[in-house]
């Protein structure tokens, strides 16, 4: 089957997902600029962030439009397009689903009628207490007749955007600062109504947000990498607990929760782009910094230095500054294997992974190799990776990873793979480098990862690999990317599916307009406070809630993985849960049932 994008289907391998990661939100108030050009522009920019679904939702001050639709960014619009979104202000989205499955229905921005006019809104990040949020807006005031949650979606965005419907307030500046504290997990919220953008960030800080200025306007935006496409200058971040409003009266800023920074960590590693800014400090000097330590931390004699590409390209860079041995490519990257409508015949899929990737033989045969890559998720890449250098003449090929071993799942956006896939959640790094068949693997400390970041530790999130979370967790039944499909309500209607609610039918032209707006119910939702927590093996419950999906290095490459190279690690994967030895310990995470590592 192909997929209506013209990219390969992930039958190629079933079981096995391309590239999920979080989402890219961009904001942007200039009136007399073509305000949808500049949103189109900002999330090209941010792509890399969520490749299921793009939005844009635009006021021209009388009405919101919206268009939106499953693909690539570069596929949902063209230029008609963009010409029908007029008006002074624009919010924009591209997605990678967290929560809420990948359909139409699902797509960002939402549109919802409150009391006071329209509001679109786009998020980046994950809510933790969705389920609690969900069933208090039940109680107040029964599922929602009306809206993107009554019409299918299913996604913590589109309760948010019912949650601000609800609020009887005078403004929607003021319903959103009753709203935002009773918030917890990560979110990053880019918002309208016809009049003013908003813009919010959750305590922890968990994912970026910025601020830029233009000639004629503002920009808010995920990354600063999106500013500069656009050519708007930065003028600082969006602080944790911070809530921005900017109308035709200037810009003003408001404190919605005090600021308990818990920035994830793994934006430095994988997730932001190399030419971001993060708090101050250059991603790719980041990166490049790992690599620097990762050879201090892991000596080793070898004749080349060569990244997985291109995740573990700045990494290797470093790797070989400060090892002197010489940097070079010795895989060639196939950047169009995802974009062909042909099937792949049985003997063609046989080629599996070097569909993507070919090695170089005359630059790896003979050579003692040192092949850097970012992280390791399950290990198939690496696996596959392995034996492709094995088959094209490596004498050895030792493996060093910039990021620690990570055990833990993330509930903050980032889709990783269940506890029991995570190949370093079961095994020792012996183990894994016997897995995957190196000759030696090395990964980066904690402690060297954080230092090249120029953060405070305490000021970090590591969840995933030290398994303390910087929220408080609910219980594992209230996680997980279907949390709201198993709540909502049955109904009868031809226009309802079974057990959920009505599914939007993709009009047309995927467009939609401002909506009338609608009587609000008494407030009713109690806020929690956020706090720090640690799960230890004893937490069984969280084992399996994330959906198995890795947002690791080149994790499109997964779709081409032969099944060889997606077999069980060994006899200790298949372990059940050993005496847990604390979240911190080599051994402290044991998976409860034989999965793929």
């Amino acid at each position: 089957m192909v997929r209506p994008d013209g990219q390969l289907s992930h039958d190629l391998l079933p079981g096995e997902k391309g590239p999920q990661d979080a989402c890219g939100v961009f904001g942007v108030w200039a009136p007399g600029e073509e305000v949808a050009k500049l949103a189109y522009y900002g999330l090209y920019a941010l792509q890399h962030r969520g490749q299921e679904s793009a939005g844009i939702a635009a006021s021209d001050g009388h009405r919101i439009a919206v268009y939106k639709d499953m693909g690539l960014v570069s596929q949902v619009f063209d230029e008609a397009t963009l010409t029908t979104l007029t008006g002074h202000l624009a919010v924009g989205h591209c997605r990678y689903s967290t929560t809420g499955g990948s359909h139409w229905a699902n797509a960002q921005p939402t549109l919802g009628a409150t009391p006071h006019g329209t509001v679109a809104l786009a998020h980046n990040g994950n809510l933790t207490n969705s389920a609690e949020l969900y069933e208090l807006l039940i109680d107040k005031s029964g599922f929602p007749s009306q809206g993107e949650m009554a019409q299918g979606n299913t996604t913590d965005t589109a309760l948010v955007t019912a949650l601000l419907a609800e609020h009887p307030h005078g403004s929607l500046e003021e319903a959103a600062m009753h709203l935002l504290p009773q918030l917890v997990g990560s979110f990053c919220l880019a918002f309208m109504d016809e009049n003013a953008l908003y813009a919010a960030r959750d305590p922890q800080g968990i994912r970026p947000l910025v601020l830029g200025r233009l000639e004629r306007g503002w920009v808010v935006a995920s990354e600063t990498a999106a500013l500069d496409i656009v050519g708007a200058s930065l003028v600082r971040e969006i602080e944790p607990g911070e809530f921005v409003v900017i109308d035709e009266h200037g810009l003003r800023s408001q404190r919605f929760a005090e600021t308990r920074r818990a920035a994830c960590v793994f934006e430095y590693v994988y997730l932001a782009r190399p030419d971001t800014t993060i708090n101050g400090r250059s991603v790719y000097e980041s990166r490049v910094e790992m690599g620097r330590r990762l050879a201090r931390e892991h000596v080793i004699d070898a004749d080349l230095v060569m990244p997985t590409p291109e995740s573990g390209t700045p990494a290797a860079i470093g790797y070989a500054e400060e090892s002197g041995i010489p940097f070079g490519n010795g895989l060639v990257k196939n950047a169009y294997v995802g974009r062909t409508f042909i099937q792949p015949s049985d003997t063609i899929r046989q080629l599996g992974i070097r569909l993507k990737l070919n090695p170089l033989k005359s630059v790896v045969a003979g050579k003692r190799l040192v092949v850097i890559d970012d992280s390791i998720v399950r290990g198939n890449t690496q696996r596959a990776l392995i034996r492709m250098l094995r088959e094209a003449g490596a004498a050895e090929i030792h493996v060093r990873i910039s990021s620690p071993p990570i055990k833990w799942p993330c509930f903050y956006g980032i889709d990783f793979a269940s506890r029991a896939e995570l190949i370093a959640n079961g095994l020792g790094v012996e183990e894994i480098r016997a897995s995957l068949g190196a000759d030696s693997l090395g990964y980066i400390s904690e402690d060297g990862m954080i230092a090249a970041t120029l953060q405070e530790r305490a000021e970090l999130c590591t969840a995933c690999f030290s398994g303390t979370y910087p929220t408080r967790l609910p219980d594992a039944d209230k996680l997980g990317k279907n949390v709201f499909e198993a709540r909502t309500p049955v109904d009868s209607s031809p226009r309802r599916s079974p057990g959920g609610p009505s599914v939007a039918q993709r009009p047309e032209h995927a467009s939609a307009v401002s909506i009338d707006t609608h009587p609000s119910a008494d407030d009713g939702v109690s806020r929690r406070p956020a706090e720090r927590t640690s799960i230890s093996d004893e937490d069984s419950g969280i084992q399996e809630t994330s959906t198995g999906c890795d947002p690791g290095p080149d994790s499109d490459l997964e779709d081409l993985i032969l099944p060889e190279d997606r077999v069980p690690a060994g006899p200790a994967a298949r372990e059940t849960a050993r005496p847990a030895a604390g979240p911190g310990s080599e051994h402290a995470a044991q998976p409860q049932t034989a999965k793929d590592a």
